[in-house]
């Protein structure tokens, strides 16, 4: 039987909304929570209202503004180009702090609603180089979240150690595949469902998409 409480940190792209179908199994509650914090496309914003609206999930939007003032990056910034790390340089993409503010105020959040669960969708395996995707950042975190606020948060990550392939069939397993690929937002240019087809983020998705759905129909 479903029991506890769980928030899910969303964007209303394929990884949280995965994770979001996720923690609909596995809690009796579930509360999404999008951070605003002056992304290039608000279309962003409005998919994650429009998929919690939908499933009947309760939704927080909390301004973090404060962010785009100091971490200027490709998703902030229209004058800024999207474009992949070189020489072992981060992504253009990279915002500073990002994880580490968000899971902080889902924590804060938590510890106001009474949940012991946080899910995000965070991943170490397509994950970019991003530092604060990291499986050791996450258990650090944890620990120190529940110093702080003298709680016992566990900190779930379902996609940390999947790729896009993968992430789509856990898609699949949770009867959301269609759902996951017409209704979110994973593009950089802000178009839903398959996106530009161009942008390096719906390049790992179409890449993950393609990879699977040969798998699946080969078995």
């Amino acid at each position: 039987m479903k029991k506890d409480k769980a928030i899910v940190v969303f964007s209303g792209g394929q990884d949280s909304t995965t994770c979001l179908f996720w923690a609909m199994q596995r809690f009796e509650e579930v509360i999404a929570v999008t951070f605003d914090y002056n992304q290039r496309h608000k279309q962003e914003i409005e998919c994650a209202q429009n998929i919690t609206k939908e499933l009947g999930i309760k939704h927080h939007i909390l301004d973090m503004g404060l962010l785009n003032q100091l971490a200027p990056n490709a998703l902030t910034r229209n004058d800024i180009e999207v474009k992949a790390g070189e020489n072992g340089d981060l992504p253009s993409t990279f915002v500073p702090g990002r994880n580490l503010l968000f899971l902080s105020f889902a924590g804060v959040l938590a510890s106001q609603v009474g949940a012991k669960h946080i899910v995000t969708g965070v991943c170490e395996t397509d994950f970019s180089g991003y530092p604060d995707c990291r499986d050791i950042f996450i258990k650090s975190l944890n620990v120190t979240l529940n110093l702080s606020m003298d709680e016992q948060f566990v900190i779930h990550t379902p996609l940390m150690w999947l790729n896009k392939a993968e992430t789509w069939k856990l898609a699949d397993e949770l009867n959301a595949f269609d759902f996951v690929r017409e209704k979110t937002l994973t593009c950089y240019n802000g178009i839903v469902a398959d996106g530009c087809g161009e942008c390096p983020a719906c390049k790992l998705r179409k890449r993950g998409l393609e990879e699977y759905l040969e798998e699946k129909y080969q078995a």
